[in-house]
């Protein structure tokens, strides 16, 4: 591969030195196109082998697996106002801090979340909990859309405002956010006096306090872990990062296994 290389190269510098075509014989030109086309052909040739290096990396990275989940210092977090779905009284929790103008935390939210209610929430075995981290110096409109979510929660419809805010994070003005929450199924009236007189403010805040002591740098954050008294979470496992399905279910699998030996 790496003769190929160089022949490539010794004619792509061949072509570079100046020529004067109108002195050119037909035998030189002949020769010239004939030097074009054994370039095309070494080009085409390189570029089939950068394919074929791809792919063996690409191969050796699924072989090597997902990345291990990072275990964090000790660290409790609050979950008794926040969101959640599953099992009530399940011992195992994952907590996610989130921001809805982040498209990682929209690909988790539709691509990897649906698996994990489907496999450990439904069921019973784990408790979902969604907590506020919108990032307002990278995304303006994530405090507005973290307010909406927890407007329509109000109404009993923070999970439907979930959806509809990732499903369209590009279009997230006060216009659109009553727009959504109407269509979610939210009083109009209600849900503009709840925005209007900021009146989940102190709990985004507290939500984002909460994510610095803790040490997010970035969304989405997960934390896994296990129901205390007191609407508390011991976590014993934290996952950065929009992580594909396989990473959160050998940690979870994993904690279902240690929780059952307690």
């Amino acid at each position: 591969m790496l003769i190929r290389l160089a022949m490539v190269g010794l004619l792509a510098v061949s072509l570079i030195t100046p020529i004067s075509v109108a002195a050119q014989s037909g035998d030189e030109l002949k020769a010239l196109r004939q030097e074009i086309e054994s370039l095309k052909t070494g080009i085409g040739a390189v570029q089939r082998d950068l394919q074929e290096i791809k792919t063996l990396l690409q191969g050796a990275r699924a072989a090597a697996g997902p990345p291990p989940p990072v275990v964090p210092e000790s660290i409790e977090l609050s979950v008794a106002n926040a969101y959640a779905k599953g099992g009530a009284g399940a011992r195992l929790v994952l907590v996610e801090f989130s921001d809805f103008q982040c498209p990682f935390c929209a690909r988790h939210a539709r691509q990897t979340m649906p698996q994990i209610e489907r496999e450990y929430v439904d069921s019973g075995k784990m408790l979902y909990v969604m907590r506020n981290l919108p990032l307002e110096s990278i995304h303006p409109d994530a405090v507005r859309a973290a307010a909406a979510a927890e407007c329509a929660g109000d109404q009993g419809k923070y999970w439907q405002m979930h959806e509809k805010l990732f499903a369209n994070q590009q279009a997230l003005g006060a216009n659109d956010l009553a727009r959504y929450a109407q269509e979610a199924g939210v009083e109009p009236g209600a849900f503009k006096k709840c925005v209007d007189a900021d009146a989940h403010g102190a709990k985004i805040r507290k939500d984002l306090a909460d994510a610095q002591a803790a040490g997010i740098t970035g969304t989405p954050t997960f934390f896994l872990g296990f129901a205390e008294s007191g609407g508390k979470v011991k976590v014993v496992r934290r996952i950065q990062g929009a992580q594909p399905y396989p990473v959160f279910k050998a940690a979870i699998d994993g904690l279902l296994a240690e929780g059952a030996k307690k």
